[in-house]
């Protein structure tokens, strides 16, 4: 069983924080493990469709996120991924707190990966839940100075 580096994840999530669209979106990559990952975001007034609920645009965001860096680790050094397909169901309405996405690995290949996500609000209802088909990226990935693995 592979052992991800402690401080390559301390490293990855403080990137993936700095990084424009998570910070444009106010979401942050909270946890990551093999085949898992958590990303959160506090709603802000900026999330909110003209009804007054969150945009789905907000909800795919957090669950193309939470399926791509669930796939990450699995991944060679320096190989990044993109989406290439991404299926979603909206479940609830929801407009103030904190949505947690929990993405899960279903399974990881050297060129396609295939991992689902669900987001959830504070009192773990599930708003949303969709899949997402991912493709590596060999050379695109990140340049992190730790290790991926110990």
């Amino acid at each position: 069983m592979l052992n991800p580096n402690p401080d390559y994840i301390k490293e990855l999530i403080t990137t993936v924080k700095q990084s424009p669209y998570p910070r444009h979106m106010s979401m942050a990559l909270s946890k990551i493990q093999l085949d898992r990952a958590e990303v959160v975001l506090d709603l802000e007034l900026c999330h909110m469709q003209p009804f007054g609920i969150v945009h789905g645009g907000v909800l795919a965001t957090l669950i193309d996120t939470a399926t791509f860096w669930a796939a990450f680790l699995r991944l060679p050094e320096e190989t990044g991924l993109v989406n290439v397909d991404l299926k979603l169901n909206y479940l609830k309405p929801v407009m103030e707190g904190r949505l947690t996405a929990f993405g899960t690995c279903i399974q990881a290949g050297k060129s396609i990966s295939y991992s689902e996500a669900r987001v959830v609000d504070e009192s773990a209802k599930i708003i949303a839940h969709g899949t997402s088909t991912l493709m590596a990226l060999p050379g695109k990935g990140l340049h992190l100075s730790s290790s991926k693995f110990v």
